[in-house]
């Protein structure tokens, strides 16, 4: 019989890029940049062993859970794996890649979007009213051209129809797909 879809999406998921660098300006990551040694370099992340379950610590855990903070330096990561970092190590970590801007996820933000670190470093969040209680805008980001200026959308969520969370997931698990 064939996989099943949460097969095919860890799969998936495992099979994407860890990091991505758009014009030779911008990085973009899921949850931030690694902090440790192994991971100083855009060349080190190139040769990650991608496809496999995220480690516990390391720079593709940390490319994937760490999260600024204003304060300078690095510490334990609230979230209990990964660090956060403060605005010294992004500016570092850009310089030393030659790069202008961090782009991440990973966190709700009330606007959709927020700009840190004196710029260098944008979180952008898509999923407006996060599990229909927190409120928030949802963002995009698009870039024009060669000038990599950012250019932010904001907006609001959907109605819909007024359905019990989870209300169809017994439904749909029981069907074996």
């Amino acid at each position: 019989m064939g996989q099943s879809a949460v097969e095919v999406f860890r799969e998936l998921f495992c099979a994407m890029p860890l990091a991505y660098v758009l014009n030779n300006q911008v990085m973009v990551v899921h949850g931030g940049i690694p902090t440790c040694e192994e991971g100083g370099d855009l060349d080190s992340l190139r040769k990650i062993d991608r496809v496999r379950e995220p480690p516990d610590s390391g720079p593709m855990c940390e490319c994937l859970w760490n999260d600024p903070q204003e304060m300078p330096g690095t510490t334990p990561n609230k979230r209990g794996v990964g660090f956060a970092f403060g605005p010294d190590v992004t500016k570092k970590y850009l310089d030393a890649n030659g790069l202008n801007l961090l782009v991440r996820s990973h966190e709700v933000k009330e606007e959709g979007y927020e700009l840190t670190h004196d710029g260098y470093c944008c979180t952008i969040f898509s999923a407006p009213n996060y599990c229909d209680q927190m409120g928030n805008k949802g963002a995009f980001i698009r870039f024009n051209g060669a000038d990599m200026v950012p250019h932010f959308t904001q907006f609001d969520a959907s109605p819909h129809p007024d359905v019990p969370p989870m209300k169809y997931a017994s439904n749909m698990f029981s069907q074996g797909f």
